[in-house]
């Protein structure tokens, strides 16, 4: 366990260098949790208690259409930072589901913990500004991937940036995430 909380530290201080004491307060605010292959981290219409910190394992996150289609949103894998961040920060039930593509194992933090970090280490509240940012973009290249590429330029695309994952990730679910059938993305992989 100690390794896990020495792995967050460094990934915390990557941004936001810390003292040791500081580091203490971070570190109490934090707990951890592990789930097997296919549970759920989060499920649609519950409350989502914690946002979360991949330490190993590899996680979808997803909605349901009305005709039970699934609509792959993200992936997330270690050092990843997860959760339903709409319903996580206006306390209100989750639209989306997250489960566990394997086993995989979490840091969470609670919303009134992370609030408390903000309010008692200053740092901490540009750490997790400048995760959100990052997250926003991500979140603004994948919306502009869907607009603008062809489900080839965007497979290409992930194989640059993230080409472990592809080797994680079951095709049917990467077809889901490209938004194209399993047959496509075997032309594309040919």
């Amino acid at each position: 366990m100690e390794n896990h909380y020495l792995l967050l530290r460094k990934h915390i201080e990557e941004i936001s260098p810390l003292t040791d004491e500081e580091w203490n307060i971070v570190a109490d605010c934090f707990t951890y949790k592990k789930l097997r292959k296919h549970q759920f981290l989060v499920q649609k219409d519950e409350l989502v208690p914690s946002e979360y910190w991949i330490i190993s394992g590899l996680l979808k996150t997803y909605a349901i259409d009305n005709e039970g289609k699934e609509h792959i949103l993200q992936f997330a894998m270690e050092q990843y930072w997860t959760s339903d961040f709409h319903a996580f920060q206006n306390q209100v039930p989750a639209t989306l589901f997250i489960d566990c593509i394997e086993d995989s194992e979490f840091f969470c933090l609670r919303l009134e913990n992370r609030e408390k970090l903000c309010s008692e280490i200053p740092k901490m509240t540009n750490f997790f500004r400048i995760k959100s940012h990052y997250g926003y973009i991500a979140l603004q290249q994948r919306i502009m991937s869907l607009l603008t590429q062809t489900a080839e330029e965007r497979y290409n695309n992930l194989i640059k940036k993230l080409p472990l994952l592809i080797q994680r990730v079951p095709k049917k679910l990467l077809a889901s995430y490209l938004g194209v059938t399993r047959e496509t993305l075997s032309r594309f992989k040919g």
